[in-house]
């Protein structure tokens, strides 16, 4: 059996991104998927709470479990890790597609199993990091953080980084990198940034996010 498992955080993020990204996957290896298992929770809530943990209980040894990247498993290393021993234990397979991710029962798929869950640990802690510093640099600056007077009000799911975006192109990061720390597509950041008046400063250094 080949399951597609699809996980967004909140009722305004869309599944159909991730449900054409599996369903081209296998259209492009010739696989069919068997069962489709969407659910609307944060990854940091324990996988034994959510649809994943129904499904790992019930997966037997040959079946794998195809999603679009290792996050979509859970927010945490230790998760993450945690959810694919079990899978190497139960002789299943997890494949991703963004990452380009394999898991089998071989000692590479371990080594990389641990690889990838360290750096996405990493990443996350280090965005979060230098986002504090530059919010706290901006502040002490003087810098009025928040949308400007007379700037478009409509709420959408990059609304409440409005301060973070802003630090972090003032930090001369590129819309690129951005989009990809906040889980975007590089259009939308740029449409959000547009309808905010939100500019990047020219000749600025980055901190590489």
């Amino acid at each position: 059996m080949i399951y597609g498992y699809i996980r967004v955080s909140s009722d305004k993020q869309t599944v159909e991104n991730q449900r054409f990204e599996i369903s081209r996957f296998c259209d492009s290896n010739g696989l069919t998927i068997d069962g489709w298992i969407e659910e609307t929770i944060s990854g940091t809530r324990n996988y034994d709470k959510r649809k994943l943990g129904d499904l790992l209980r019930n997966i037997k040894a040959g079946d794998a479990i195809i999603c679009s990247e290792l996050s979509r498993l859970g927010r945490s290393l230790y998760m993450v890790m945690e959810i694919l021993a079990l899978c190497m234990e139960k002789e299943c397979r997890v494949w991703t597609i963004k990452d380009n991710f394999r898991l089998g029962d071989d000692i590479q798929s371990k080594v990389l199993a641990f690889a990838f869950g360290l750096s996405a640990e990493i990443e996350r802690n280090l965005i979060s990091q230098r986002t504090k510093e530059a919010l706290a640099r901006k502040k002490a600056e003087g810098v009025h953080l928040g949308r400007p007077k007379g700037a478009l009000g409509k709420h959408t799911k990059l609304s409440d980084k409005e301060d973070v975006i802003r630090c972090l192109l003032d930090c001369g990061n590129t819309y690129a990198a951005i989009a990809r720390a906040l889980k975007v597509d590089r259009s939308t950041l740029v449409r959000f940034c547009d309808a905010r008046g939100i500019k990047r400063p020219v000749n600025c250094s980055s901190i590489a996010i």
